[in-house]
C-alpha cells in the first residue's frame, strides 16, 4: 500500500503574512542615521511582498489579503 501524498495545508495552518506597520512621521529623527526607520520598513515590506508572492502560490485559489 502506498502512502498517500500530504493534503495542502489548510487556511489556518498557513494564514497570509502580515504586512509591516508603517513607521510614524516622528519615528524618524531626521539626523541621517545609518539605518533610518524607513530603511527598515524597505526592508521589512520587501520581506512581505516575497512572503505573500509565495503564499499566493500556495493558495492560487484562496481569498487575496
Amino acid at each position: 500500500m502506498h502512502p498517500e501524498p500530504p493534503a495542502p495545508p489548510a487556511p489556518d495552518d498557513d494564514p497570509p503574512p502580515v504586512p509591516p506597520e508603517k513607521p510614524l512621521p516622528n519615528e524618524c529623527c531626521e539626523s541621517g542615521c545609518p539605518i533610518c526607520v524607513y530603511d527598515l520598513y524597505a526592508e521589512a515590506l520587501d520581506g512581505y511582498r516575497q512572503a505573500l508572492a509565495e503564499w499566493k502560490r500556495r493558495h492560487p485559489d484562496g481569498p487575496l489579503p
